[in-house]
């Protein structure tokens, strides 16, 4: 089973990126999850998308095609969603059929905050409910405090890692069904 992971994040030391590599790591034996970086991806703009779409959004849009799930890692900026996620959201919402049309995510975030990221999660599950994707009601992976779990890009929290590891064989089940 192959699930794309992306982050919401740029960030070189991103708390969201690092918790897609620990999940990597930790998936179940029968899944691999693909890490795709959206840094190449242009603002959505009808007009280039008339004209056709750019490499990277072709990529970004056959990743998504051939991925049997997405896992995304969703930073809460300014109690929403990022710009960077949401972008990508509308590119991979255009087109017949749309390549996130009917594709099962499951959601993750980390944030220094106490709270994590649950209103960015809600903002990307609407995102995503629009653009005909479905988020897994699996529960949430909210890593609040962040900056304590995940050092020098590692998520080193084991209470984090056994949650993550569970949450991630319940999504695979769930895909399998």
């Amino acid at each position: 089973m192959k699930i794309l992971g992306v982050s919401g994040s740029l960030r070189a030391a991103s708390f969201n990126t690092a918790l897609l590599r620990a999940a990597q790591a930790l998936a179940p034996e029968d899944v691999t999850i693909e890490i795709f970086g959206l840094h190449d991806l242009p603002l959505f703009n009808q007009d280039v998308e008339d004209v056709g779409d750019p490499p990277a959004v072709t990529a970004w849009k056959d990743a998504i095609r051939t991925s049997d799930a997405l896992l995304l890692a969703c930073p809460e900026y300014n109690g929403g969603i990022t710009g960077v996620l949401k972008n990508a959201i509308d590119w991979a919402s255009r087109g017949k059929p749309a390549p996130l049309t009917g594709k099962i995510c499951c959601l993750v975030g980390a944030s220094p905050g106490a709270t994590g990221t649950v209103r960015a999660q809600d903002a990307l599950r609407l995102s995503l409910r629009r653009a005909g994707a479905e988020a897994v009601p699996l529960g949430e992976i909210l890593v609040g405090q962040a900056h304590t779990r995940i050092v020098d890009g590692v998520l080193s929290d084991e209470t984090t890692r056994t949650y993550l590891a569970r949450h991630l064989a319940s999504f695979a089940a769930r895909l399998k069904s």
